[in-house]
């Protein structure tokens, strides 16, 4: 269990970067929006899931 305690304690994080990365990808492509920098919308994704998911690991909630 203390093992785990300190992973599960980054879990936002992770889920903006395994699920909401993807998924605000797919938004993007399927919205026909191009990102910035001419970046691939995956990498646009990982930085609102990551920036998001840590927002949420430092105030404690999602919204």
């Amino acid at each position: 269990m203390s093992l785990l305690r300190p992973i599960l304690a980054w879990g936002p994080v992770f889920f903006g970067i395994a699920f909401l990365a993807p998924l605000f990808a797919q938004i993007l492509q399927a919205l026909g929006v191009t990102a910035p920098l001419g970046l691939p919308p995956i990498a646009v994704g990982l930085a609102v899931g990551g920036t998001w998911g840590l927002i949420a690991k430092l105030g404690g909630r999602w919204i």
